[in-house]
C-alpha cells in the first residue's frame, strides 16, 4: 500500500512539473497576444528563480528572454535589455558547455549578437558577420530548427543593403522557417514564436510593397488569434489604409 502511495505521489509531482512548464508557455503566449510585457517579465523572473533547471527548461527560458530583450530594445528600455541580455548570455554559455542542442545554441548566439548591435550600432562591422556565421552554423547543424533560419533572415533584413543586406532574401528565409514550424504542432499551438513569425512576414511584405500578401498574412493571423491586439488594433488597420 505504501509503495502504491509512493508511485502515486511521484506521478502527481511529475504531472505538476509538466503542467508548470505548460503554464509558462501559456503565460508567455497570453502576454504576447495581449501585449502584456509586465506579465512576460514576471514569468521569466519566476522561471529564473527556480533552483533546479534542466537543459530543456533553460532552453525554454532562453527563448522567453530572447523575446523580452527584443521588445526592450524596440521600446528603448536599454538598461533592462542589457540586464536580461547578460542573463541570456549566461544561459547560452551553460548550454554550450554541455554541448546541448548546439543548433539552438548557435541560433541564440546569433540573436544575442544582433541584440548587442541593436544596443550599440558601432559594433555592427565586428559582430554582424559573427551573427550571420552563427545563424549559418545553426542551419547546417539542424535543418529542422526554424530559429537558425529566422536569425539568418533577421540579419539580412536589418543589415543595410550597402553592406549586403536583402529584405527579399530575408523573406525567403522567414518563409523557410515558417514551413518548418508548420510541420510541428508544438510550434503552431499557442506558441508566441509562430504568431510572431507570421507577423514579421506580414510586416516584411508591407515594407517591400507587397500589400496583398501582407493582407493575406494578417488575415491568417487574425483567424488563428482574433484577439491579437497589435495586429487587430494597429498593423492590420494601418495596412488597410494603404490599400
Amino acid at each position: 500500500m505504501e509503495r502504491a502511495k509512493y508511485f502515486i505521489l511521484i506521478f502527481m509531482l511529475f504531472g505538476a512539473s509538466v503542467t508548470a512548464q505548460t503554464d509558462y508557455k501559456t503565460e508567455i503566449y497570453n502576454a504576447f497576444i495581449n501585449n502584456n510585457m509586465p506579465k512576460w517579465k514576471t514569468t521569466i523572473d519566476k522561471m529564473n528563480l527556480q533552483r533546479t533547471k534542466t537543459n530543456d527548461f533553460i532552453l525554454e527560458l532562453l527563448n522567453y528572454q530572447y523575446g523580452y530583450i527584443a521588445w526592450c530594445i524596440g521600446n528603448d528600455y536599454t538598461n533592462v535589455a542589457e540586464t536580461y541580455l547578460e542573463m541570456a548570455t549566461k544561459n547560452v554559455e551553460n548550454l554550450e558547455e554541455q554541448s546541448y542542442k548546439l543548433s539552438y545554441v548557435n541560433s541564440y548566439k546569433s540573436a544575442l549578437y544582433g541584440f548587442e548591435i541593436g544596443l550599440a550600432w558601432y559594433k555592427a562591422p565586428f559582430l554582424g558577420p559573427e551573427s550571420i556565421t552563427f545563424a549559418e552554423t545553426a542551419m547546417n547543424l539542424d535543418k529542422t530548427n526554424p530559429f537558425g533560419f529566422i536569425q539568418y533572415a533577421n540579419a539580412q533584413y536589418y543589415m543595410p543593403e550597402t553592406f549586403g543586406g536583402s529584405k527579399t532574401l530575408a523573406l525567403e528565409y522567414y518563409i523557410k522557417a515558417l514551413l518548418i514550424m508548420e510541420e510541428d504542432e508544438n510550434y503552431t499551438t499557442k506558441n508566441w514564436n509562430y504568431i510572431s513569425l507570421l507577423t514579421t512576414i506580414a510586416q516584411a511584405y508591407t515594407e517591400t510593397g507587397n500589400y496583398k500578401s501582407a493582407k493575406d498574412y494578417y488575415e491568417k493571423i487574425l483567424k488563428l488569434e482574433p484577439n491579437y491586439s497589435w495586429v487587430k488594433n494597429e498593423l492590420y488597420p494601418e495596412l488597410l489604409k494603404k490599400l
